[in-house]
C-alpha cells in the first residue's frame, strides 16, 4: 500500500505538468499585451474597478462563462461579493487558440490551479454566440 500512496501523490504534479510550457509562455505574452494594464502584473486587479484574477469563482469555475467574458466583454458585474465597474472590452480579434492560451495562463497563474482551456472549447462558445 505504501507504493500506491506516492503514485497517487504523483498525479497532482503530472496534471499541472500536462499544460505545455509553450502554451503558458504564449498565454503570458498575450496577458502582457492585452490584460496586464487593467488586471495588473500580479492578477490582483484594481479594487471596485477591474476584477482580480486570483482565485475567483469566475476564473476557476465555468470555462464557458470565462470564454464569454473575453468574447463579449463585460461591465458592472459582481464577482465573489464585489462589484467592478470598469468596462472590459471584448477580445474577438484574438483567435480561438490565443484566447485558449491566455485563459489557460490565467487559470494557472497568480496562485490559480485549474484545467486548461482548449481552442475547441473557445471555438464552440464563439459559434454558440453567433446563433
Amino acid at each position: 500500500m505504501a507504493q500506491k500512496k506516492p503514485a497517487a501523490k504523483a498525479k497532482t504534479p503530472a496534471a499541472s505538468a500536462a499544460i505545455p510550457a509553450a502554451t503558458l509562455a504564449a498565454g503570458k505574452a498575450l496577458y502582457a499585451q492585452n490584460c496586464l494594464v487593467c488586471h495588473q502584473a500580479d492578477g490582483g486587479g484594481v479594487e471596485r474597478m477591474n476584477a482580480p484574477l486570483t482565485k475567483t469563482s469566475w476564473v476557476l469555475g465555468d470555462k464557458t462563462r470565462l470564454v464569454n467574458v473575453l468574447l463579449n466583454g463585460m461591465q458592472g458585474v459582481e464577482i465573489d461579493g464585489e462589484v467592478y465597474t470598469n468596462v472590459m472590452p471584448a477580445f474577438t480579434q484574438l483567435s480561438d487558440q490565443q484566447l485558449a492560451e491566455v485563459l489557460t495562463y490565467i487559470r494557472n497563474s497568480f496562485g490559480n490551479k485549474a484545467s486548461a482551456v482548449s481552442s475547441a472549447e473557445v471555438k464552440a462558445v464563439r459559434a454558440a454566440n453567433k446563433k
